[in-house]
């Protein structure tokens, strides 16, 4: 496959952007489970750093952690309108690679017919 580190990041970052959305949606079907305590993904820290660090980025997912934001009576803290403000936010950063990874495609496609 033709690829290079533009594609390879773009690649890791959806990897990325799907377990959030995954563990996002995890913790809204968990709102009203006591003592569930909402999760948290990073994937970005480790892509800044492979990538300053000169390494080519690994496709996979990231860390998941779980929140120590402050819990209600019955030990569950997901809050609905933090867990939706980030679903929307991973929506269109997704959508937003997605279109970078299709932009970088239809390079490829042009060269490839031009030649």
């Amino acid at each position: 496959m033709i690829s290079d580190v533009t594609m390879t990041t773009l690649h890791a970052a959806l990897s990325g952007l799907a377990q959030r959305q995954r563990v996002t949606n995890d913790n809204i079907s968990n709102i009203n489970t006591p003592g569930y305590l909402a999760g948290r993904t990073d994937f970005e820290s480790t892509l800044k750093s492979q990538l300053s660090h000169g390494e080519t980025p690994r496709v996979g997912g990231g860390s998941i952690a779980r929140s120590l934001e402050p819990t209600n009576t019955n030990g569950n803290n997901v809050n609905l309108d933090s867990e939706t403000v980030i679903a929307t936010e991973t929506g269109l950063r997704y959508q937003l690679a997605l279109n970078a990874l299709d932009g970088k495609y239809g390079l490829l496609r042009t060269s490839l017919r031009t030649q």
